[in-house]
């Protein structure tokens, strides 16, 4: 089978389109026929020895994908072969074929498609964790998400207007930001041309935000500090800007702030029952038409290194996509 293949710690422009050896699912895992994979900025880390975790070399990144299931290992009898599934895989997914467990993996709603199920579970389950469960964003409470037109961003919006909070969006662009619009935020902040710190405060009376959704890190973590509400709640997503913030301590005393950190992939791996509870949530929401993924592009999957170009280079908005 093809695969997008990291032969060396290097940019997405080191991948190679190889050939590699088809895995065989063990017990409690399942073998998928790959239609769709999505692509996220971890990828990029990923492929340069930056994430948190390290295959070991050679190896496809792709935490995200969706297809049809081949053949199904020992003892599993929740899915079947020829179901319409997503899953969430530690990597690998940048190939024809995925094995991946059955725990992480999700049937299809029928009225998705590969596409958007690729682009689903890392971006919507990290938004639910922040805005449910590691602090409870409440109706009228104001939220504002950074990079709000990314695929975190668009999902913190869209789930930030389910549970009945007044969104503020920042983004880097007219057209972002239309985006973000459509996504239902409330108030547009192009972070560019525009002093957001003095247009959170103005926008909230004095008082800041109750809850920032930052996955940008660096100087909007400081900016941040100065424009939250007395009680209020960081969420610390990523750190896509490339820098780590200096927190500024003084500030989190004076205003009582809660900087909470969001680190979905560990609840993946210490509380699969949680996780898989969160998903029957996200989906009963899906069904509603309450959420949907927003896809910038698809790829095919030899281009991927084109797809990560783009959310490297800040060109994409929701979620890049490959093909298979």
């Amino acid at each position: 089978m093809k695969a997008m293949v990291a032969r060396a710690w290097g940019e997405p422009s080191s991948l190679v389109y190889a050939d590699v050896t088809e895995p065989t699912p063990d017990p409690g895992e399942v073998l998928i026929d790959v239609r769709a994979v999505g692509c996220n900025f971890p990828d990029i880390l990923i492929v340069q020895g930056k994430y948190q975790t390290k295959p070991p070399l050679p190896f496809s990144p792709g935490h995200e994908v969706a297809g049809v299931v081949r053949a199904v290992g020992p003892g599993v009898s929740e899915l079947a072969v020829g179901q319409r599934v997503f899953a969430l895989l530690k990597w690998g997914g940048y190939a024809e074929r995925a094995v991946a467990p059955v725990a992480r993996t999700h049937a299809l709603p029928d009225g998705m498609t590969f596409e958007e199920g690729a682009a689903f579970g890392l971006v919507y389950q990290t938004s639910w964790c922040a805005l449910t469960h590691r602090t409870r964003v409440r109706p009228g409470e104001t939220l504002l998400v950074h990079g709000a037109a990314g695929g975190v961003g668009l999902s913190a919006v869209q789930i930030g207007k389910v549970l009945g909070a007044r969104v503020l969006a920042t983004a880097g662009s007219t057209e972002k930001l239309e985006v973000a619009r459509a996504a239902g935020a409330d108030v547009l902040i192009n972070y560019r041309t525009e002093n957001w710190v003095e247009i959170v405060k103005k926008e909230t009376g004095g008082r800041g935000a109750d809850v920032i959704y930052d996955p940008v890190g660096g100087d909007v973590f400081e900016g941040s500090t100065r424009c939250i509400a007395f009680e209020g709640r960081l969420l610390i997503i990523g750190f896509a800007g490339g820098r780590i913030a200096d927190v500024a301590t003084n500030r989190v005393l004076l205003k009582n702030i809660d900087v909470i950190g969001v680190h979905w992939g560990m609840y993946n791996e210490r509380d699969p029952g949680t996780v898989k509870r969160w998903m029957g949530e996200l989906l009963a929401l899906v069904a509603g038409g309450r959420l949907r993924p927003v896809i910038f592009k698809s790829y095919p999957l030899r281009d991927a290194a084109q797809a990560l170009a783009a959310i490297a280079s800040r060109e994409s908005y929701g979620k890049v996509v490959l093909t298979v």
